[in-house]
């Protein structure tokens, strides 16, 4: 059996140091692989009980079309996110074209002029600085009256007395909370320092709302932001819980007042959630949820391995083999921008679309540096699946996601690690 790993290697062009490398760093983090096949099988139990709970059956495929009245397959999605999540409610559309879209609804569809809306994991991530009015916008947040302030993380984590003082100082509409990295070095949010935050805001002010950018961390741990006090959580579904079938949407679920307010924002007030045609989508949310956990196991998977082989590299890494993990992202720090470019590169050139291209560095619409993506997938932008990308500027720090199949995602990993090295 050995036989047949090593020449599956050689036979896709590694060599015999990163084989090697991967060989040793898998045995060494078989206990952290028994910990995340745990996990997805606590998540997938949960699944299965919330499809049993809601009686899903084929009539929930059922395509609508035009106004999308009466759609039993969407109320019945909703009310398995709903349940999932452990939340009064849920709104998962195709609608929305990305996570920076759900998040943007419902934050416009819950702040009104003169409300004050407070980050307290840092900066956002990059796409809704100008949803905010961070960068200048003139259909941001702060352009119609929105108040906004910011606390920064301490030690990578949320600084509790920084946000207690700002609450009582304060008459806070909302407190925003980001639960991956983004494009910061910091480490993720865990759901337990989630908790604590949400503790410590309610006992000063339990009307403040609590919302989680939940992006990348679906599935990663036992918990979602919602069953520890968040009142709204928002994502997308060409990560996580697509499990890589959707093809477009997203999802905001928690609070019902606070879903049906963006519902209103989403359509338009006196519309809210009863219209939404499903064009024959609902299949593949649906059974893109049930592979969720699955998909997300195997990124995990991929994300740790990645990191191991790193490590013993010399790059810094976050999270380590060691560290707990919150959501699917693995970054490095190169100190290099030729050793990003190659990585980046790498993974690209190993991907099962457009793997005979090699991306560069452009300028993207809203990010503010130049930024290199490999993203060859199925789904356009779909990070659930092998990805990789970063700003071009110093520390020159990779953000690596996805892996629908470890085995796929490994030699995925493998390749970048190769032309990395190669350039040394």
């Amino acid at each position: 059996m050995e036989e047949l790993k090593i020449k599956a290697y050689k036979n896709f062009g590694l060599s015999e140091r990163v084989i090697n490398l991967a060989e040793e760093c898998e045995k060494e983090i078989q206990d952290k692989f028994d910990e995340i096949e745990a996990v997805s099988l606590y998540n997938t139990a949960k699944v299965l009980k919330a499809f049993k709970e809601a009686r899903i059956s084929d009539t929930h495929f059922k395509a609508t079309t035009g106004y999308g009245y009466d759609d039993i397959g969407r109320e019945a999605i909703e009310k398995v996110y709903a349940d999932i999540f452990k939340a009064e409610d849920a709104l998962v559309r195709i609608n929305f074209v990305n996570g920076t879209h759900s998040l943007s609804t419902a934050l416009q569809g819950n702040l009104m002029p003169g409300d004050l809306l407070v980050s307290v994991t840092g900066a956002p991530y990059d796409t809704l600085a100008e949803t905010i009015g961070i960068v200048e916008n003139n259909m941001s947040l702060m352009a119609m009256g929105v108040k906004y302030k910011q606390v920064d993380v301490k030690d990578g984590y949320m600084d509790i007395p920084a946000i207690e003082e700002v609450i009582r100082n304060n008459k806070v509409k909302m407190v925003f909370i980001g639960r991956s990295r983004g494009y910061a070095t910091r480490p993720s949010q865990p759901i337990v320092k989630i908790e604590e935050a949400i503790k410590a805001i309610k006992n000063i002010d339990k009307d403040v709302i609590v919302m989680v950018d939940n992006c990348y961390g679906e599935f990663v741990e036992t918990k979602e932001p919602t069953e520890v006090g968040a009142d709204l959580i928002a994502g997308s579904l060409i990560k996580n819980l697509g499990g890589g079938l959707c093809e477009t949407g997203g999802y905001i679920v928690g609070r019902r007042d606070l879903v049906e307010n963006a519902a209103k924002r989403l359509t338009a007030p006196g519309i809210g959630k009863e219209c939404g045609a499903t064009l024959g989508k609902n299949k593949e949310i649906l059974q893109g949820l049930f592979m969720a956990p699955q998909a997300v196991m195997n990124a995990v998977k991929t994300a740790t391995l990645s990191g191991a082989i790193l490590e013993k590299l010399g790059y810094e890494v976050s999270p380590t083999k060691e560290e707990a993990r919150t959501d699917i992202i693995e970054s490095v720090i190169f100190n290099d921008r030729q050793k990003l470019i190659s990585f980046i590169q790498g993974i690209q050139m190993a991907s099962p679309v457009d793997g005979f291209v090699l991306p560069e560095p452009w300028a993207m619409p809203g990010y503010a540096d130049e930024v290199i993506m490999a993203a060859g997938t199925f789904v356009s932008g779909a990070s659930i699946e092998l990805s990789a990308d970063a700003p071009v500027k110093a520390p020159y720090a990779v953000f690596m996601q996805g892996g629908l199949t470890y085995e796929s995602a490994k030699l995925g990993i493998l390749t970048a690690i190769d032309r990395m090295l190669a350039g040394e």
